[in-house]
C-alpha cells in the first residue's frame, strides 16, 4: 500500500527518523505503507532513495484489513528537484509532485504541507543554503 497520509492515520506515531537531513532538502516525498514492523528501518522497494520514516506507539494495532501497520515514509525519486539542483531540465525546477512536502514541516501527527520552498517559487531558500 501506498496512499496519502491523513492526519488520522498518523495518531499512533511517536518520532521521524531521518536518514538525511531534512533541512537540506526542499521536498521529499510521503507516502503512507503497510509493514510488519511498528518500529525500525522499513524495507523500501521504489526507485530512488529512502530519506525518512515514522516509527509507532509500541501498543499501536495492526490494520484489520491486511494485519500490517500503516507508517509514513519519506522519499526521493531520481528525477526529483533535491537530486538535480542545477538541471534546468528537472520536470520540477517549478512546483512538486502531489505528494511532495516540505522536510520542515513533518512531525510525528503531522501531515506536512507545501510551502513556497517546497514549490521552488522565487521567493523560496535554495536547497543547501
Amino acid at each position: 500500500m501506498s496512499a496519502m497520509p491523513q492526519k488520522g492515520d498518523l495518531a499512533q506515531e511517536t518520532e521521524i527518523v531521518w536518514l538525511e537531513d531534512p533541512m537540506r532538502l526542499d521536498y521529499v516525498r510521503q507516502a503512507l505503507d503497510k509493514v510488519n514492523t511498528r518500529r525500525g528501518k522499513p524495507r523500501y522497494e521504489r526507485d530512488g532513495r529512502l530519506i525518512g520514516y515514522s516509527n509507532l506507539e509500541p501498543e499501536a494495532p495492526r490494520r484489520i484489513d491486511s494485519g500490517l501497520f500503516a507508517r509514513r515514509i519519506f522519499y526521493l525519486l531520481p528525477h526529483d528537484r533535491p537530486n538535480r539542483p542545477s538541471d534546468p531540465d528537472c520536470p520540477y525546477n517549478v512546483g512538486s509532485p502531489l505528494e511532495a512536502v516540505d522536510p520542515r514541516t513533518v512531525g510525528a501527527g503531522q501531515v506536512g504541507r507545501k510551502t513556497a520552498r517546497s514549490q521552488g517559487t522565487p521567493d523560496s531558500v535554495p536547497a543547501g543554503s
